[in-house]
């Protein structure tokens, strides 16, 4: 298995669909550098497995709906299932990263585990990340000696692993457990809401899309899809599609060359190349035609 290089492959709802780990052995270590030479972005996206980040050098910004967290080095963050996250450097870091599934640690959904420990877990909105050290003293500690055991390989690393993240999984019960009688479904409902949001903007991006059509994907009034955005994303929903043109329209310069800028802007959903190159300068501090020529 050994270590992996970052990689996201994503569904049209940022939903990552690739597996981290086998079935039988649900888990995964990765290592990967952003920066300036690469991309340093990792984009808005959810996934099924628990993650833990750890920053080997450098400072990472790691954002999850309703909160900001700066990560420097030494420091870690464990972020919730199925909570969507975003993540770039500042301006470049090594980034270690550990994805597991909850069975590894539960086993059959009906054991002790699962119903006592970590069902409540996944459950507790309060829970929706935190930094290791908040999690317990021990927590950084585990994390490497899970991560390190997924790295070597050495006889018996299954073991290692998933004792490690068991214990990471234990003192995360044990920092949000009193928390579980007070949880509320506030910050579930705008997850949801962002999730359906989201999922009709990566869907229709390419087209003339209102802030009333991205509202009305999950029946609310305009008001409250910008109050629900600022809340959880701290940008509106407009922003957030600027954006998302922009990073799909960067991935079509690097990786279709030969395609015309003017048909990148269009494919993007712009109504105008001048319109494009004026708001991808904005983002990328250069030019398409300059950011292709610098990626080549």
């Amino acid at each position: 298995m050994g270590l992996s290089q970052c990689g996201l492959n994503l569904n049209r709802r940022q939903q990552e669909m690739q597996p981290h780990g086998t079935e039988a052995f649900p888990c995964a270590a990765y290592f990967a550098h952003y920066g300036v030479e690469t991309d340093a972005v990792i984009p808005w996206h959810w996934h099924e497995e628990i993650e833990v980040l750890y920053v080997k050098s450098g400072v990472l910004n790691v954002q999850i709906p309703t909160k900001h967290f700066r990560l420097s080095q030494g420091e870690g963050f464990v972020i919730n299932s199925n909570v969507p996250h975003y993540a770039c450097a500042d301006p470049a870091c090594e980034l270690q990263s550990l994805l597991f599934h909850s069975r590894l640690i539960s086993g059959a959904a009906e054991s002790v585990f699962a119903d006592k420990y970590i069902a409540p877990l996944l459950d507790c909105s309060i829970f929706d990340g935190c930094t290791l050290n908040e999690v317990s003293a021990d927590s950084p500690a585990h994390f490497q000696q899970a991560f390190d055991a997924l790295a070597d390989e050495p006889f018996g690393f299954e073991f290692t692993a998933r004792h490690h993240l068991s214990a990471l999984c234990l003192a995360l019960y044990q920092r949000f457990q009193h928390k579980f009688a007070q949880d509320n479904d506030k910050p579930n409902q705008d997850n949801r809401r962002i999730r359906k949001m989201l999922d009709y903007i990566h869907g229709h991006f390419a087209q003339d899309i209102k802030l009333a059509d991205i509202a009305a994907a999950v029946d609310i009034g305009e008001r409250e899809s910008l109050r629900c955005f600022q809340r959880t994303l701290q940008t509106s929903p407009m922003q957030y599609l600027l954006k998302y043109r922009t990073n799909h329209a960067a991935d079509l310069l690097t990786n279709q060359p030969a395609k015309s800028i003017a048909l990148i802007a269009t494919e993007s959903g712009f109504d105008n190349p001048s319109h494009f190159a004026q708001i991808f300068k904005r983002f990328y501090q250069r030019t398409p035609r300059e950011y292709r020529n610098t990626v080549r």
